[in-house]
């Protein structure tokens, strides 16, 4: 089906922008951001998780005048390493959009402490299958050493599904584990497994957060019979940040992130750094995720390749 692009006002988002072929459609906010705010089957669940009520946020403080970042939820672009304030620079404000031939570019303004301008470009073709490209330019006169860093925040009550690093490498190792300090190796939502680590969305007595030199290039989302896919690069000759890892998932009680990092480089005055992932949607999915085994003969059936 063709798609379409229009300005919609979104269940308390203010203005936003839609894209759909008519069968699922993204949304994206134009008041603040930007995030895609919406990724879902038309008329259906949300696949993101929306905080409309802004009530996860997290002070910031620049120069001396105080602010809030709100997680907001949906898809945001960030700079790794992480760190407060810059990684948290407030993205309070209205972006400027163009329209595409199949989607959007949505630009916000430029980061005045960071001297960072960001803008994600969003394409879907009449499949319903959604590109994401992620620039960040260096705007300001000294270079910067950064990582693209696209972050999915997923809704409540589902399941991520990261795969294993496959490649034999003889007697050298061939994957790579960060974990956060709060994150518990015991942790009962996560399942370490041969062919995948699976997470689930739940309460715990902790967040937990884990990286990984992701060299399959995706990640799932499994929740209430809908199985979203994410794709990115991973160079395995690039330097990433986190000790190396091009992958990081994070869960809390209110949500679970699909995260993945471009390349840790240095951007020179004026040079431009991108990113790009490609997601898909299936719905009346059925996963064994209790059999790993049977749930890596069911993926083969939704993965590209």
């Amino acid at each position: 089906m063709a798609v379409t692009v229009k300005t919609i006002a979104y269940d308390g988002w203010g203005s936003c922008v839609e894209i759909s072929n008519g069968i699922v459609d993204i949304v994206a906010t134009l008041d603040l951001g930007p995030r895609i705010i919406r990724y879902g089957f038309t008329g259906e669940s949300n696949m993101f998780k929306e905080d409309r009520d802004r009530s996860i946020s997290n002070p910031v403080n620049f120069g001396g005048k105080e602010d809030n970042w709100y997680i907001y939820g949906g898809h945001r672009l960030w700079t790794s390493p992480e760190g407060n304030p810059r990684s948290y620079y407030p993205d309070n404000e209205a972006v400027s959009w163009r329209a595409t031939e199949s989607g959007v570019v949505l630009t916000p303004p430029e980061e005045k402490w960071t001297q960072l301008q960001k803008e994600i470009e969003i394409s879907m073709d009449d499949s319903g299958e959604v590109t994401v490209l992620h620039r960040i330019t260096n705007k300001g006169p000294w270079p910067a050493e950064l990582a693209l860093w696209a972050l999915s925040v997923m809704a409540q009550g589902g399941t991520a599904i990261v795969p294993q690093v496959k490649r034999e490498t003889g007697l050298l190792g061939n994957r790579v584990l960060a974990l956060w300090p709060y994150s518990r190796m015991s942790d009962e939502r996560v399942s370490w497994g041969d062919e995948f680590v699976l997470i689930r969305q739940a309460q715990g007595p902790t967040p937990f957060k884990l990286g990984t030199n992701n060299e399959n290039g995706w990640a799932a989302y499994y929740n209430s019979k809908n199985l979203f896919v994410k794709y990115y690069k991973h160079d395995a000759a690039a330097v990433y940040p986190d000790y190396g890892v091009s992958f990081e998932a994070y869960v809390n009680d209110h949500f679970l992130e699909l995260e993945s990092l471009g390349e840790l480089a240095v951007l020179a005055p004026g040079a431009s750094g991108s990113h790009t992932e490609v997601w898909n949607l299936f719905q009346n999915v059925e996963l064994p995720v209790g059999d790993e085994t049977a749930l890596a003969e069911e993926m083969k059936h939704y993965l590209k390749g």
